[in-house]
């Protein structure tokens, strides 16, 4: 396919700066990044706060499935990193559990441990709940499934419920894949009659984080590689589909030949397209569903207690499913890092798990005592609290996710718009910044090379008879490692401090 005479971008986060880079990479120089913040990085921009903690929208760390992701950050970041080694941790029944917690069960009590190895024996016999994974028609009976009575009852439907805002008998069990680490009878018994630790799963064993300026901090340094053809502080109020233009709050208009659209899916059929579009698209983006998501960081003046990175909460004894300890990822993530350290934490949000913002800072702190990663005597320390709120945090994999996708996504190609990104494909087992980046970047591959996209993980089609149908396949992107036991932190020689941008909401 010949080059793309002009091509729109809505969405100055990973998945817009993607598409941005590699075009400017092929020459390709009509287009243009619109955004509605001041800043770039959407829900991967950092703020730094007047205190001098520095604090991400979320818990994010920086692993790549991909050699291209591997090549831009090194050359947009050069030496000025960390390379850190995963220490992850679930608190329950007061104790610390290593991650992931079903194969590490041996460190329960004995009464929860036995619970958990006879529920596993009886599920993987087909004795449970479900009979297999492969008849299970939800998340909800695939974890129980998998895992049985005991392990679902204490971490996988509270923890689920916590992280999603949604109860996971509403979710679909196709977005797994390397998300939730499963076990088989005889690896859980060997763990516990051995004795052994088993923290060898996932693909985030190691990560590499900014030295200065956190997550952020990387897709701030795509903003002088584009340079003009990036515009902050515009909203796109209407594409005109049928015209094929965009309208920004300013007035301004402008035509396109295709638009890559980051806009919540949702939002952007609901709200932002003019023109008729077809009952059963409306309904389909109407269907999916989605949490929002509290940020509350807590800045203590006190040496960091811990070596540990981040931690799981599926307990109720605290709002907070997650908890990171941020200033582990970098020695300047704190005004001095042998003086004080910091706390992220994350509580989901939703319809079905109401969340008193007004009350969160003060719940979050409640629950670091509660969960004993504070004591009341520390709060007297406490020099800096951080609360940032996201409508948009997790896009949920429901049961009707790909039904839905299925009738929006081929409708809106037929119009030159392209919706990607964690919000704009909604497909969360492809929505780490170095999925979502490559999605910019294979988008212009496909349309300036003929290049076919394979980190969406999904081919939608039309059916003869005229039904949008979805065609799965595992993405070449999915992979993981063996992680060290002991956390090791590599710190690169930095170069000069650049400057972090203050807090706004992002448009998610």
């Amino acid at each position: 396919m010949s080059a793309p005479e002009n091509i729109v971008i809505l969405g100055a986060g990973p998945t817009g700066l993607g598409a941005a880079y590699r075009l400017t990479e092929l020459g390709h120089t009509n287009f243009r990044v619109i955004d509605r913040n001041p800043y770039i990085g959407g829900l991967a921009a950092s703020f730094r706060d007047p205190q001098g903690f520095t604090w991400d929208i979320g818990g994010h760390v920086m692993f790549s499935h991909y050699d291209y992701y591997d090549r831009v950050f090194d050359r947009l970041m050069g030496d000025e990193y960390t390379l850190n080694n995963r220490e992850s941790w679930v608190r329950i029944c007061g104790r610390w559990i290593p991650y992931p917690f079903q194969n590490n069960i041996r460190y329960l009590p004995r009464q929860e441990a036995y619970e958990c190895l006879s529920g596993l024996v009886k599920a993987q016999s087909g004795l449970g709940r479900t009979p297999s994974p492969a008849a299970a028609t939800n998340f909800a009976e695939f974890n129980d499934a998998v895992f049985g009575d005991g392990i679902c009852r204490l971490f996988m439907r509270p923890y689920n419920f916590k992280v999603w805002a949604h109860p996971p008998e509403m979710m679909s069990k196709t977005w797994v894949g390397e998300r939730v680490a499963v076990i088989d009878v005889d690896r859980a018994l060997r763990n516990v009659i051995l004795e052994q630790d088993d923290f060898g799963w996932g693909p985030n064993n190691r990560f590499k984080f900014p030295l200065r300026g956190g997550t952020g901090e990387f897709y701030r340094r795509f903003g002088p590689v584009l340079g003009d053809r990036v515009t902050l502080g515009r909203t796109a109020i209407a594409i005109d589909h049928e015209a094929r233009v965009v309208a920004l709050d300013d007035g301004s208009e402008g035509r396109y030949d295709h638009l890559l659209s980051a806009i919540p899916l949702d939002i952007l059929v609901r709200d932002v397209l003019r023109g008729p579009v077809p009952s059963h698209v409306r309904g389909a983006a109407a269907s999916l569903v989605h949490s929002g998501g509290h940020m509350v960081g807590i800045g203590i003046r006190r040496p960091c207690p811990s070596t540990r990175c981040w931690m799981y909460f599926p307990e109720d004894n605290c709002p907070f499913y997650r908890v990171t300890y941020l200033s582990n990822y970098s020695p300047h993530m704190t005004p001095d890092r042998d003086r004080y350290y910091s706390l992220l934490c994350e509580t989901s949000t939703s319809g079905l798990k109401p969340v008193d913002g007004s009350r969160i800072v003060e719940d979050t702190v409640r629950g670091l005592i509660a969960s004993g990663l504070i004591t009341r005597e520390e709060t007297a320390d406490i020099v800096s609290v951080w609360h940032h709120s996201v409508d948009y945090s997790y896009p949920v994999p429901s049961v009707g996710r790909d039904a839905a996708l299925s009738e929006i996504i081929p409708w809106l190609e037929s119009r030159g718009i392209h919706s990607r990104g964690r919000f704009g494909m909604w497909k969360y087992e492809v929505a780490n910044t170095d999925h979502t980046l490559m999605q910019g970047v294979e988008l212009v591959n496909r349309l300036l090379l003929g290049e076919p996209e394979t980190t969406i993980g999904v081919t939608y089609e039309i059916a003869v008879d005229g039904r949008g149908e979805a065609v799965h396949h595992r993405a070449p992107v999915a992979g993981s490692g063996e992680k060290r036991p002991r956390p090791e932190v590599v710190v690169i020689p930095q170069a000069a401090p650049t400057p972090v941008s203050s807090p706004r909401t992002p448009h998610a």
